[in-house]
């Protein structure tokens, strides 16, 4: 197994990220689904993502598979990883507890489903992807390998650029002018300026 510093770094992250997704996991999958968006492209996204993000970098962890892909990073850019990682479990544990019994790892409503505006939803409408984006970032700075890597964050590009506009559009149907006012307000990833 390859417990190289940073490598262990990654390890620790990736548990702790697992873990905030089980626990709001299990806290959601009672409430009933009113509406529901799931089809074969969401359910092949999450599985794309699920690859990238957690067997790849599992196998390269843990067998001399993907060796041919290693390559070597300037020693500050893992920090830049640490420093990206510890800000993305941060928001991704805040947005999680924002959402509270809204959140759903894919496109569906919960009876009784509000439209949260208050703490990072008050600036950012998808602060979860920001997240998932700044893990991924760590991700390919901290296992020096093009496919452990980077293989993480082209498919969470994929699945936030197929998503988010159905996402937003179920949303608008659901809450009407009231999610569209939230749009006019907020930025999809970034506060807007």
């Amino acid at each position: 197994m390859r417990m190289q510093a940073w490598n262990l770094v990654y390890l620790v992250g990736l548990i702790i990220y697992i873990g905030i997704r089980g626990v709001f996991g299990g806290r959601t999958k009672r409430n009933e689904k009113v509406v529901s968006r799931v089809n074969a492209v969401d359910r092949a996204l999450v599985a794309l993502v699920f690859v990238g993000s957690i067997v790849l970098p599992v196998l390269y962890l843990s067998t001399p598979w993907l060796a041919f892909a290693d390559y070597r990073l300037p020693v500050f850019i893992p920090w830049c990883g640490l420093a990206a990682m510890v800000i993305a479990l941060g928001l991704f544990w805040r947005a999680h507890i924002d959402l509270g019994l809204n959140w759903s790892i894919t496109l569906e409503m919960r009876k009784s489903h509000e439209l949260i505006e208050h703490g990072v939803y008050r600036h950012i409408r998808h602060p979860m992807y920001a997240a998932i984006f700044l893990f991924a970032l760590a991700q390919g700075f901290l296992l020096q390998n093009w496919l452990a890597g980077w293989v993480g964050l082209v498919t969470v590009a994929l699945l936030y650029l197929v998503r988010t506009p159905r996402e937003e559009k179920m949303m608008c149907e659901f809450f009407g002018e009231s999610y569209r006012d939230y749009m006019g307000r907020t930025g999809r990833l970034f506060p807007r300026l």
